[in-house]
């Protein structure tokens, strides 16, 4: 069977594919496994009673449970969902917004679909454009996205060492260039894999070059404020024309109903709007319909900032400690500083090994990780310490995270010992 340059790109194996593999061989198998790899969520008792109850509404409510499941909303979303986000954002964060600012889409992965061929490849009058990650490691899962090959720069980050087996990375400004061929900026805050949080000078600098420029900014907040809040730094969430804010259901507790919110300017939620109707008819509306109440009465930023965040941010301290515990003295490693998602991202130096071969050799002990490899992509030449980082979700139970994080330790020990 022969398929298209597009078919080939779309069906090689990739580093987002073997990570979804991985995360549902593992939790259906019914071995016992540690999943540290993945990005799913934890179930936190009081936001999973609260969908409980919100879907017990929904089934009391006449009519409100035929509604939610059989009738299409627009390719733009629902309504009322859109309104609702519009004057929350006004309201809590003084943005200049409505619901022509907004659309859905089903999961923020979807939109950066949109986003990154939107604004990279062929364009009619005989460009080629390019998306610029001003610095890298970056999420895995837009690695793979864009249609055209080469559709990518990226720009290595000053690396400092902040305290004891700590490090943390920050834009090099010096070295970053917005070249005439950009056609939009990209960067996650939180980012995933690290945990780093731009700061607010480096998001007002990039946004600054995109007005600039003309291009736009594309935000994946995914992790961030002003939901799901899981960011342990104080941070002014900003928005203005040249800015793409593209924000989650997932990270509240939501991954299955596949929820992205996009926050543009009317002409690109017009663009996505026109991108759903051809590749989805419609948007899910499960999401928008169980959490519509609590936009409206801004209740989701409550439980993002008093339960969500406190609840990880716990998490991250304990897997940091279980981390100094294990690897001891023994091992040259750094943990960057964590900042908000679900993940820690350590630095193992001067490691005999790539960690994709760490990887193979922890997946046999039934431990899953994902190898930096993976997150360094748009670069011009090889870079050593993409070899030798890892990312560890540590999302799961204590028990589970404990005692990966001590075979990790056991494996990197044999490998230097």
């Amino acid at each position: 069977m022969e398929i298209s340059h597009f078919g080939e790109r779309f069906s090689a194996r990739t580093g987002i594919q073997e990570l979804m593999d991985d995360l549902g061989s593992a939790l259906s198998s019914g071995d016992k496994s540690y999943m540290l790899g993945g990005g799913n969520p934890a179930l936190i008792p009081e936001i999973s009673r609260i969908w409980r109850e919100r879907m017990k509404d929904i089934l009391a409510a006449e009519g409100d449970f035929d509604r939610m499941l059989g009738y299409y909303d627009s390719p733009q979303g629902k309504g009322e969902f859109l309104v609702a986000m519009a004057a929350l954002l006004r309201e809590n964060y003084g943005w200049e917004v409505s619901e022509r600012n907004i659309a859905v889409t089903n999961g923020s992965q979807n939109a950066f679909f949109f986003f990154l061929n939107m604004f990279s490849g062929s364009t009619r009058g005989g460009r080629r454009r390019r998306i610029l990650f001003p610095l890298v490691p970056e999420y895995i899962g837009y690695a793979d996205q864009s249609a055209e090959e080469g559709s990518f720069v990226s720009n290595l980050p000053l690396i400092r060492e902040t305290g004891d087996h700590e490090f943390k990375y920050f834009i090099d400004f010096d070295s970053l260039q917005v070249s005439h061929d950009i056609g939009a900026i990209c960067v996650s805050r939180p980012t995933n894999p690290t945990g780093n949080v731009l700061t607010d000078a480096e998001i007002t600098h990039l946004s600054e070059l995109a007005a600039e420029h003309n291009i736009p900014l594309l935000i994946d907040n995914a992790y961030g404020t002003p939901f799901p809040h899981i960011i342990f730094e104080e941070v002014v969430p900003i928005w203005n024309e040249h800015v793409v804010m593209s924000m989650s259901l997932s990270k509240i507790g939501l991954p299955a109903l596949r929820t992205g919110i996009v926050v543009a300017r009317k002409e690109i939620v017009q663009a996505i709007s026109s991108a759903n109707a051809v590749m989805n008819l419609a948007i899910g509306g499960v999401g928008q319909a169980l959490t519509l109440p609590l936009v409206r009465s801004g209740e989701i930023l409550r439980l993002s900032r008093e339960v969500v965040m406190p609840f990880y941010r716990q998490k991250s301290r304990q897997a940091i400690e279980w981390l100094h515990q294990a690897l001891g003295n023994e091992v040259d490693y750094r943990i960057h500083r964590s900042e908000g998602s679900l993940f820690l991202w350590i630095w193992f130096k001067n490691l005999p090994i790539p960690t994709k071969e760490l990887y193979r050799r922890l997946k046999r002990r039934s431990v899953f990780i994902i190898p930096g490899e993976y997150f360094f992509y748009g670069l011009s030449a090889p870079w050593e310490h993409r070899e030798e980082c890892i990312r560890l979700s540590y999302a799961q139970s204590d028990e589970v995270v404990r005692e990966g994080i001590e075979i990790i330790a056991d494996e990197v020990r044999s490998l230097i010992m």
